[in-house]
């Protein structure tokens, strides 16, 4: 086991470029090289085509969190029966999709404006249920999406068998109007590749210090600092490594597993050329893709923990994946799955971001809580937005709701966070 991310290997590297070095003087600094910090910097090259941009990413640019979620464009989430029409919550619900369906244009727009080729595909994905009871209210649903501007579907019997080609599932929802699919590390690779002159990228070059000085802020690493007036902090789940701990942000570790091509003639019969997403129902459930060429991809693995998977943890992880995908396709064999890695999430308490003006000239952002595809890529956007002093319907709605939620202290939320992650996965046992 080498960790190596499927997505990643099937996209291919971009080069490696050079680590900071000495004294860097911009105008603006970028902490944080995944979607948010690549939409960021692209945001203000177009408003500021005459300031220099520096980024400065802790690992290699498009091979983080970023490259290694599970591709879901999300605008329409499943709503919660709190949040249906007629129900308390449905105004949020509202102001919720509105963002979400801002993110999601977002990424298209990026997505055509660079020239990006990540296999985006536009036809939605399917919230499906092995168990039905995990899914009821169907009519429920449906009336919600469709308030919300989504096109909603319900699948069962032989009709979600033939269009899934398993018969795994006993009910789905197939929602479009907005929900895309797309190869994450194809994206993030083109948003790095794109890059105009304007931004210097630096990789391999963590912040291991950031203070005020005078009016504006210096970041040091191993080898050199980078002097700015104006500081974006974009690094998702771990913002506390720019000193920033207060957020409300946290981590939770995900792994997953890509097939090789499945070309024998069951495999083409059973799938064709399509390509199609599932989502569960429940939080522990597993996320199924078909992807083009006939490769499979399961996550059904999400923990809160404090250090990473080491090679024989991820090893155990890869027979959950293929315990997951052959309950759902029969006949597959273990020495099908090319490629098995570990990934993060962003999450908070609350499922709200944290989105702040931290002191003159810093702006920091965190807690995708599962969307960081488009969200991370309309944060980018929304807050250079917000530190040049700009306003949009979408970034007073973002800001409105930018309530992530205290976090106990240490050793208190730890043991919290586990012990309802460790709930979440045993209630969704039949999904995953």
């Amino acid at each position: 086991m080498n960790n190596h991310c499927g997505w990643i290997a099937l996209a291919g590297e971009l080069p490696e470029r050079e680590s900071l070095g000495g004294t860097q003087r911009a105008d603006w600094l970028i902490i944080g090289g995944g979607i948010t910090g690549l939409s960021a910097a692209h945001t203000l090259a177009a408003r500021f085509p005459q300031q220099r941009v520096v980024l400065l990413e802790r690992q290699r640019i498009a091979q983080g969190a970023s490259a290694r979620n599970s591709g879901f464009v999300v605008a329409h989430e499943m709503p919660a029966p709190a949040e249906r029409l007629g129900q308390p919550g449905h105004a949020a619900y509202q102001v919720s999709t509105r963002v979400s369906v801002a993110a999601a244009e977002e990424v298209r727009q990026r997505v055509a404006q660079l020239g990006i080729d990540c296999e985006l595909y536009e036809d939605g994905y399917h919230f499906a249920a092995h168990r039905a009871e995990h899914l009821e209210d169907i009519d429920g649903i449906i009336a919600t999406l469709a308030a919300v501007g989504a096109s909603a579907r319900y699948y069962e019997g032989s009709a979600l068998q033939q269009r899934l080609g398993s018969e795994f599932y006993a009910r789905a929802i197939h929602c479009a109007g907005g929900n895309a699919l797309l190869q994450p590390a194809r994206y993030v690779k083109g948003l790095a590749a794109s890059l105009p002159n304007s931004v210097d990228v630096f990789e391999n070059s963590g912040v291991t210090d950031l203070r005020r000085s005078g009016q504006g802020w210096v970041a040091r690493t191993a080898q050199g600092e980078v002097q700015a007036p104006q500081v974006l902090v974009c690094l998702g789940a771990f913002i506390a490594r720019a000193g920033l701990r207060d957020s409300g942000a946290f981590p939770l570790e995900l792994s997953a597993s890509i097939t090789r091509p499945l070309d024998e003639p069951h495999w083409q019969s059973l799938f064709g050329e399509r390509q199609w997403g599932v989502l569960a129902p429940l939080p522990g459930g597993g996320t199924v893709r078909l992807l083009p060429g006939r490769r499979l991809l399961m996550r059904n693995t999400v923990e809160y923990r404090h250090r990473d998977l080491d090679n024989a943890a991820l090893a155990e992880r890869r027979q959950r994946h293929f315990a997951g995908l052959q309950k759902r396709f029969p006949g597959l064999v273990e020495a099908d799955i090319a490629y098995s890695w570990t990934g993060h999430l962003s999450g908070t308490r609350s499922g709200e971001p944290y989105f702040a003006r931290v002191d003159q000239g810093l702006h920091a952002v965190a807690g995708c809580n599962g969307s960081g595809v488009a969200r991370g890529t309309l944060w980018g956007r929304l807050l250079v937005e917000m530190a040049s002093g700009g306003s949009s319907p979408v970034l007073s709605d973002v800001l409105a709701h930018a309530n992530p939620g205290y976090l106990p202290p240490s050793p208190f939320f730890d043991i919290g966070a586990s012990l309802r992650m460790a709930w979440e996965v045993r209630r969704a046992r039949a999904e995953a």
